[in-house]
């Protein structure tokens, strides 16, 4: 994994476009980094732990245009699902890295985290990098074949079997992680929707966007735990200071201020408010619905050779309308954050997608507008150029006494 530089709030657009990420001057990521030499893994003949870290980062590019943006005009993606396990790989190592830096996770502790699926490869790889057992907490939510990778790769999965009556899955999963935690001495959560490692684990993306593109106007992120729209949203709003970042979320989701409800798509959205998400550095937001993701995901598939999950999907939409409507000299830059085997049994399965009403259903050409996130629900795709924290919205106005609300006066 390339090392993380602390020169990004100096560089210029200039100097980024310059500066080869992989030898920017870096802050130590990996004990083999502070030590010097990096141990052998158990197994002969295994490679190294620093050539397992170098699989991940320096992802392709590819340009998209028709049919999802008019001939001449189009975007660029970050082709992210390029990295062994996708773009959790990143984080997953970063935060475990900081982790034993800081005396935070000891050698041959347990590694314990909720995840929906990316992150855990993320850390199982990071786990045979450095030596750590890994339980990953999930739900029945998650693909089978996902299930078997991660017990090839070693590690531990643990199913919550319902969900939370508030907070979903998402929830349960983590109040599973503090059981766990507690029976498992010396243990660690990296706690991703909250842990500022897991943003500062994007600065080498946002470098490489830069290096290769010269010049961003526009970035278009799907949003989660907020960590990779937060970590590279912050690195190229330092560059370039009039960038617009757009957020793509899911229907169903909380994280901007829309109602939970129970989702389809996986790798996007939330049940809970992460706190890495940086509401401040959004433009706008979309929600996007799981039958336009998967037909985004069939056209960039049939036209681009270019397949991913729902994320994809809902990016590629998204940038696809803004390649249409913004100037035709505008670069964006889209962010794909995996490949397309673990949803090969659902976004590109004719079955699964008939059963579900995703078949075949076109989006809209322009996305519905709203004012503000809480002045509608979306149920198709929506966007909103008002982004505020939900729970600012939620919180009673300072003008009304507590009592007064709590009394519904």
């Amino acid at each position: 994994m390339q090392s993380l530089t602390n020169a990004s709030t100096t560089l210029d657009a200039g100097t980024a476009a310059s500066t080869d990420t992989t030898t920017a001057s870096a802050t130590p990521t990996s004990a083999a980094t502070s030590t010097g030499t990096a141990a052998p893994m158990n197994t002969p003949g295994a490679p190294s732990r620093s050539a397992l870290s170098a699989l991940v980062g320096d992802t392709p590019l590819l340009r998209v245009s028709d049919p999802l943006a008019p001939a001449g005009r189009g975007f660029w993606a970050k082709l992210e699902g390029f990295n062994p396990g996708g773009i959790k790989d990143r984080p997953g190592l970063y935060m475990v890295e900081r982790a034993r830096a800081r005396g935070d996770l000891r050698p041959g502790g347990r590694i314990i985290e909720s995840t929906s699926g990316t992150l855990g490869l993320g850390l199982a790889l990071a786990g045979l990098v450095h030596r750590h057992p890994v339980t990953l907490v999930t739900d029945p939510g998650l693909e089978p074949s996902m299930t078997r990778l991660l017990g090839v790769y070693g590690a531990e999965v643990d199913i919550v079997d319902e969900p939370h009556p508030t907070g979903g899955w998402q929830q349960a999963r983590r109040d599973r992680v503090v059981e766990l935690l507690q029976q498992h001495t010396g243990s660690w959560c990296p706690d991703q929707y909250n842990n500022p490692d897991n943003t500062a684990a994007y600065t080498p993306l946002a470098l490489e966007l830069a290096s290769e593109l010269g010049h961003i106007d526009v970035l278009v992120c799907s949003v989660g735990t907020g960590g990779h729209s937060a970590g590279v949203g912050r690195v190229l709003r330092q560059l370039y200071p009039e960038i617009t970042v757009v957020g793509v979320d899911t229907i169903g989701s909380t994280i901007f201020g829309q109602p939970a409800r129970t989702r389809v798509m996986r790798g996007l959205g939330s049940s809970i408010y992460p706190r890495n998400v940086a509401y401040d550095r959004f433009s706008e937001v979309h929600w996007v619905a799981p039958h336009e993701a998967v037909w985004a995901c069939r056209k960039l598939a049939a036209s681009h050779y270019a397949t991913g999950g729902w994320s994809v999907g809902a990016v590629a939409l998204v940038a696809g309308w803004l390649a249409r409507t913004m100037p035709a000299d505008a670069r964006i830059a889209a962010i794909f954050p995996d490949g397309p085997q673990r949803y090969l049994g659902t976004v590109y399965d004719d079955e699964y997608c008939a059963r579900h009403g995703l078949l075949d259903v076109a989006p809209p050409p322009e996305p519905e507008l709203i004012g503000r996130a809480d002045e509608k629900e979306a149920v198709r795709w929506t966007r909103c150029t008002d982004v505020v924290d939900p729970l600012v919205l939620r919180a009673p106005s300072p003008a009304r006494r507590p009592a007064d609300v709590e009394e519904g006066k």
